[in-house]
């Protein structure tokens, strides 16, 4: 399969580095002037999990191939969109003349309808995934992340089509293990407030990274989220559907909390997945609590603990 990477964040470089040594021919699309500045090699440290629990450590410097432009007669299968959740319009807007004979495979947060998301984009080339893996850029440049040996995809209440199987096919061969989530809409949706609620702690304590072990921190986390649950309903999501999901949140915290305390501060998967993300300036983290709290207050939720922290995200 001829794969294309939109965009060379961590998630496209992860993903797009498994594809390739699966033998899926993999390029990356960058914006004009891009390339130079990233060069022809990517730096690793990746903590990869496919094949044991506690990770195999990855170290090298990977050659890749960017590209910089994207003409509508290319002969692209696959292409994977995996951006920030309020850079989707101005993507989806960019590949909309561009898609040519490829499925596009949404891969990230989508706060909005998932329909409505895309855009443009054309609904019966759409593939619908989440990715398991994480991490940053450090100061030098070098990609510092996890893989988890799975990789979710969902529809939107129907079975998938035989291109969204065609896009399961290339991530299982890469050693992956396919999560099906059916209600994938409501699934992207208590994910999105279980982010809301950890990175809002993380934004207080000023990096996303000095959450691990911190138990008093997680613990906050968790309460933010538990508190984003009645969000959820006034959206209409019935959560019985996604028990295993809220679990975490309606758990009591004195047991949860200090077991990822010390999950993130002992277990290798767990430490990487939340000591890459370091990056003081990011922006996404602050989108995601900005537009919970939007919709909470559009909604008339109250959401004491989240507004409690809105100086930490909120714009200048």
């Amino acid at each position: 399969m001829k794969i294309l990477m939109f965009g060379r964040g961590v998630i496209a470089t992860v993903y797009g580095r498994v594809l390739q040594k699966a033998g899926h021919e993999v390029e990356f699309y960058v914006r004009p002037g891009r390339a130079a500045t990233y060069g022809e090699t990517v730096d690793l440290d990746l903590l990869d999990t496919r094949r044991r629990v506690w990770g195999q450590r990855v170290v090298e410097k990977w050659p890749v191939r960017l590209r910089e432009t994207l003409e509508p007669d290319h002969d692209f299968d696959l292409i994977v969109l995996s951006v920030a959740h309020h850079r989707l319009p101005e993507a989806t807007a960019f590949l909309a003349p561009r898609v040519g004979q490829a499925t596009v495979l949404v891969f990230g947060n989508i706060w909005t309808e998932p329909t409505a998301a895309i855009g443009p984009l054309p609904l019966d080339r759409i593939a619908w995934g989440f990715p398991q893996a994480g991490g940053g850029f450090d100061a030098n440049g070098v990609l510092r992340g996890m893989l988890l040996p799975s990789v979710v995809f969902g529809t939107l209440g129907r079975p998938p089509t035989e291109r969204e199987r065609a896009v399961r096919q290339a991530f299982s061969e890469a050693g992956l293990r396919i999560k099906e989530r059916p209600d994938f809409r409501g699934w992207l949706w208590v994910h999105f407030v279980s982010d809301a609620g950890l990175l809002s702690q993380g934004l207080r304590l000023g990096s996303l990274s000095e959450l691990a072990g911190s138990t008093g921190a997680l613990r906050e986390g968790l309460l933010t989220g538990r508190e984003l649950l009645p969000l959820l309903e006034a959206r209409g999501l019935d959560l019985r559907r996604h028990r295993v999901g809220v679990l975490l949140f309606r758990a009591p915290t004195w047991l949860t909390a200090p077991v990822l305390a010390w999950l993130t501060a002992h277990f290798a998967p767990a430490r990487v997945s939340v000591t890459a993300h370091s990056d003081l300036d990011a922006e996404e983290p602050r989108e995601v609590c900005r537009d919970t709290l939007a919709e909470a207050r559009r909604l008339g939720v109250p959401v004491p603990r989240l507004e409690a922290v809105e100086p930490y995200f909120a714009r200048a």
